[in-house]
């Protein structure tokens, strides 16, 4: 993401420098290497600058905003784990309401977690489990 917006940067710069979008296209990509933006958005970018747009961050998307890193529901997920350990992600995702694949992420991403032994655990005790078992 980062990336992209110096990209964008150095666009709106060449646009100022009234460099055409094909002469701003061998900079960037020999500035950028492999991480440099494709063609078509470079064309999109300088066309966007060249026209007098002065922000170079993204604009707003419509849809629906992503709740797998809410801390509001890795607390609650959190909770729920420290009552009792042995719980399927299937009966979290339904008693917090939160689609299974959002709390998977939560355990094993977030919270650093993986069943092992029918168990949610931290991923750091795994190696005590696969030893004595």
């Amino acid at each position: 993401m980062q990336r992209s917006l110096e990209q964008r940067m150095a666009i709106k710069f060449c646009v100022k420098l009234q460099k055409s979008a094909a002469e701003t296209i061998p900079m960037l990509k020999k500035a950028f290497g492999v991480d440099c933006l494709s063609d078509r958005q470079i064309f999109r970018w300088h066309k966007a600058f060249a026209e007098g747009r002065k922000d170079v961050n993204d604009e707003n998307r419509a849809g629906r905003p992503s709740a797998s890193s809410s801390d509001d529901n890795v607390k609650r997920v959190r909770d729920l784990l420290n009552t009792d350990r042995p719980l399927s992600v299937r009966f979290i995702s339904e008693t917090l309401d939160i689609t299974k694949t959002i709390v998977h992420e939560i355990v094993s991403e977030s919270l650093g977690m993986r069943k092992v032994c029918a168990k949610l655990v931290p991923k750091s005790f795994n190696f005590i489990f696969l030893q004595t078992g």
